[in-house]
């Protein structure tokens, strides 16, 4: 991607940076106050000082944190922490753990963002008069029932209504913004929420106002979102268009702060009230303009799913094309660039927040499971950060500033949520971001695992046999061309198990064998490929470089590269097949694909045997080899070896010999 996209400034870019990656703290209006008065009572002390947090919060971690620096740290003009993680990876192996720390969280966190923001606008009809006699089992219903909806659409993609979301977007940003004005002037000494005094006044002297801070942070859980979509908007537009959307947030806060102030001075909301449908979000708007707000409320809840939900199938792509998670079948439901579906995926977060949506029942109960993965997943990207300032050369004492200023930050708000939050739900992201990593973990370490062990040769030493075996018509012909795929990064070397395919295990004649090493590359849409001929017209290598966000279709790409070869004379089939020549076929082709299964004769340690265990549970799961790389069935074989990664070397057996007949 050009760097003259990335700093494009047009209409038409802004609108879409409204759509599509502003949902999730966009709507956190909807809940961030509510967390925050709850079991308290309202006060200038709290209610100013907890705005000047939402206000220093929002400038911090998300303006200048995510808006100002994060988001230079492009890969090729794509975000997101494994595109930053791809950034830096070579540089210290150990960087691998918060990149899966960072991405299980935000997956496991991103999993409640649909069910708190579709559950807190759908409440809002308890303030309805009309609906008031609406229960909450009436609610739930509601909220997974448009869940429902909203999972089921993800097969056709977003082409068409995503066009809508810029429009919509920027209707619910002016509506939070008009809210606020109006009532600013209920008590305009809600504006002195800007001096970071009284944020810090709150913090110290309040009674137990440290722990405020995991209600707070809700205002910026959806800062990750910002990078991640860095490639579809560009840097320019998210930059200008946060401008507007940071004041209509900042103003709503401070008008909801002056609305509780000018009405609820000196009352207690408790956690039955607050349950009960009051919310100060819906407060601050008149009465007969309350349905209309709640049903831009749910359509704005809607558009923060979706774009969640697009960014989770893009993060499970980016794993996958890194070793991070067993293969998913992906489908591309449009030809638009970043648009794809994975079913099971999609499975797995209907089925989370389905759940959630049903065991904590209310969105206040919600707040008390939400920010806390989050936490881990910024606490990561600032590690990440760092190491990317320490690859451009930044100045030693301007990285450990950064470090200084936002560890403390972040791990302050990981504290407060921790104790605030773990007792009152938030054990349940946490169990689900542990689960997610384990998967990310156990598949990087089967595969580290089973490289140790991996027995390379030199492909010099086999090719007199394997040209004997070519010209040698007693064998039958197996195919024109016979390909394997190989992980040797070395030319030079093949796997010792692909030369017993050949000739061992049941000898193949082949005119031509292929050899293609698929090279994962640390940008995103990379296509390259390199030949180098081992033989000419009987052993080639293929290395296709592809970029991590690159579906790898195998089948389709090799065909295209013996196509170029032949027209550029460096395949001469057609002139020694006549029959070839004449209808231009480049001769029939059989992929070999190995499959592994795990040998009763390894003697492991005890974790890696769990590792590799669990990691071909998963494999059971996860696509096939051939289906993995895109092969096409008619012309794969699939042959099955044991994989003999620590081979038993003490075997207790002793041979007897029969009694000697007296």
């Amino acid at each position: 991607m050009s760097k003259n996209f990335l700093n494009r400034l047009s209409g038409a870019g802004l609108l879409i940076a409204l759509g599509i990656i502003y949902g999730d703290i966009g709507t956190s209006p909807l809940y961030v106050l509510n967390a925050i008065i709850r079991d308290k009572m309202i006060s200038p002390e709290l209610i100013i000082g907890a705005v000047s947090c939402v206000i220093w919060t929002l400038t911090l971690q998300t303006t200048i944190k995510y808006i100002i620096l994060t988001l230079r740290a492009d890969n090729n003009g794509e975000g997101g922490i494994f595109s930053l993680y791809a950034l830096v990876r070579r540089q210290k192996k150990w960087l691998l753990f918060p990149a899966i720390i960072g991405g299980a969280s935000l997956l496991a966190d991103g999993m409640i963002t649909p069910s708190i923001s579709i559950t807190s606008a759908i409440e809002g009809l308890k303030q309805i008069p009309a609906f008031s006699h609406v229960g909450q089992d009436t609610i739930v219903y509601i909220v997974v029932a448009i869940l429902a909806a909203i999972f089921f659409t993800q097969q056709f993609g977003t082409a068409t209504i995503g066009k809508t979301f810029g429009p919509v977007m920027f209707l619910w940003f002016l509506m939070l913004a008009v809210l606020g004005v109006i009532h600013i002037f209920d008590g305009v000494y809600i504006l002195k929420a800007f001096n970071p005094y009284y944020a810090f006044n709150l913090l110290v002297l309040y009674p137990n106002g440290f722990w405020i801070l995991g209600a707070v942070f809700l205002c910026t859980t959806g800062a990750e979102a910002l990078y991640s979509d860095l490639g579809h908007c560009g840097r320019k537009n998210i930059r200008v268009s946060w401008i507007f959307v940071k004041t209509a947030l900042i103003l709503n806060y401070l008008g909801q702060g002056a609305w509780l102030l000018s009405h609820h001075n000196g009352k207690v909301f408790t956690k039955e009230i607050i349950d009960s449908g009051f919310n100060p979000f819906f407060g601050v708007m008149h009465e007969d303009f309350r349905l209309i707000g709640i049903v831009i409320a749910t359509i704005a809840a809607i558009i923060a799913s979706q774009a969640l939900i697009s960014g989770s199938f893009t993060l499970i792509s980016e794993s996958m094309r890194l070793n991070l998670w067993p293969k998913l079948k992906i489908n591309y439901p449009t030809e638009e660039r970043g648009q794809l579906f994975i079913p099971r995926i999609n499975l797995m977060l209907f089925i989370g927040c389905a759940a959630i949506t049903l065991y904590f029942r209310t969105s206040s109960n919600m707040e008390g499971a939400y920010g806390l993965a989050i936490t881990l997943c910024m606490l990561a990207t600032s590690i990440l950060f760092a190491n990317y300032l320490i690859s451009r050369r930044t100045p030693r004492f301007l990285i450990y500033l950064y470090l200084f200023v936002y560890l403390t930050i972040e791990l302050s708000f990981l504290v407060a949520n921790l104790l605030d939050k773990f007792p009152h739900g938030g054990f349940v992201t946490l169990v689900m971001g542990g689960v997610l990593f384990s998967i990310m973990f156990v598949w990087f370490k089967a595969r580290k695992i089973k490289n140790r062990y991996v027995e390379f040769v030199k492909l010099d030493q086999y090719l007199p046999a394997i040209q004997e075996l070519t010209n040698d018509t007693t064998v039958p012909k197996y195919a024109t061309h016979l390909v394997y795929l190989t992980s040797a990064d070395n030319p030079h070397e093949v796997e010792h198990k692909i030369i017993y395919s050949i000739l061992s295990q049941k000898p193949k004649r082949a005119d031509i064998y292929w050899l293609v090493h698929v090279d994962t590359q640390d940008d995103p849409y990379t296509a390259d490929y390199l030949v180098e001929t081992i033989v000419p017209n009987e052993i080639i290598r293929i290395e296709l470089k592809l970029g991590f966000r690159r579906e790898p279709r195998i089948s389709i790409m090799f065909r295209k590269i013996v196509r170029e070869m032949i027209e550029s004379k460096e395949l001469n089939i057609p002139v020694r097949y006549p029959l070839l020549q004449e209808n231009a076929v480049p001769g029939d082709l059989q992929f070999i694909v190995l499959e592994k299964f795990l040998s009763q004769d390894n003697e492991l340690p005890f974790f890696e045997r769990l590792v590799m265990k669990i990691y071909f549970l998963l494999k059971h799961t996860s696509l096939s080899e051939e289906k993995g790389f895109g092969l096409e069935m008619s012309n794969v074989t699939v042959e099955k070896f044991p994989l003999i990664v620590a081979p038993i070397r003490k075997l207790a057996l002793k041979r007897v010999y029969p009694e000697e007949k007296s």
